[in-house]
């Protein structure tokens, strides 16, 4: 249903997926995002106060740090993806789909959770949250919450919405259902191009610290490009991590959009 390439048709979904790139301007909403710097800044604060979560063990203030995330999977390319990771030893957050995706390949689901990955949400069948009453987010959502918590035992406490797009009433229902918004800073395209060398370049040339990257499990030209993104970006200096551990010590807040 998502594949994409030479030969091979794009279906709705592929047209959705295709604008992933485009981030909300999210002025105006009454939604205020928080960088990955200013979460850990103020868990410090609060820290000295007595009232922080204690930190990971990367120190994301002290080292350069960069998440690396895929979304909209699990696929069947999506075990060899872990293989990479874990060959490579990093660890990486998964916003899995839950129609045709999480209900398709729960032996992966599984899999991507017991190999230490953050299993995190995006939603259920990808409909942009913005054009949706409350109970429909709250569908979307709630649906994959309770298919991953009946594979992994637990509920996520990420996710992020198709397209980045994020209103006042997204976030009210994100916070009901216990879910932080996690945008990206830098995103390969990969929905529009099969060359893994291509994906790489992108990738690696918008690398930043406090970065998070976008990447999709599902497309061809990704996962071949993986090992090389891994390779140019550690031997830039990254280190990589969760999402959750280049927030820490600071702990995603429900409801509140996180974006570097």
């Amino acid at each position: 249903m998502f594949r994409t390439g030479p030969g091979k048709r794009r279906g709705p979904a592929v047209a959705i997926l295709a604008a992933a790139s485009l981030i909300l301007l999210l002025g105006g909403c009454g939604v205020d995002p928080v960088s990955p710097g200013e979460a850990r800044r103020e868990a410090v604060d609060t820290d000295s106060k007595g009232g922080a979560s204690e930190g990971g063990a990367v120190d994301c203030a002290a080292v350069k740090c960069i998440a690396l995330t895929f979304d909209a999977g699990p696929g069947k390319d999506t075990p060899r993806l872990l293989d990479i990771l874990r060959e490579e030893k990093v660890p990486a957050t998964f916003f899995l789909l839950g129609r045709k995706h999480v209900d398709r390949y729960p032996e992966v689901v599984r899999r991507i959770a017991d190999e230490g990955h953050e299993v995190a949400n995006h939603t259920w069948t990808h409909r942009v949250l913005t054009g949706l009453d409350a109970d429909e987010v709250r569908d979307e959502l709630s649906r994959t919450q309770n298919a991953i918590e009946k594979i992994t035992g637990r509920k996520p406490t990420l996710m992020r919405p198709p397209q980045g797009r994020t209103d006042d009433t997204v976030s009210e229902v994100s916070r009901e259902l216990g879910l932080a918004q996690i945008l990206w800073s830098v995103t390969a395209k990969d929905y529009a191009t099969t060359d893994a060398a291509l994906i790489r370049q992108r990738t690696v040339d918008g690398a930043e610290g406090d970065g998070i990257i976008l990447l999709h499990d599902i497309y061809d030209g990704t996962v071949p490009a993986v090992p090389g993104i891994i390779g140019d970006l550690k031997r830039k200096g990254f280190t990589f991590v969760t999402v959750p551990q280049l927030l820490a010590p600071a702990q995603a807040e429900p409801g509140t959009v996180y974006r570097p």
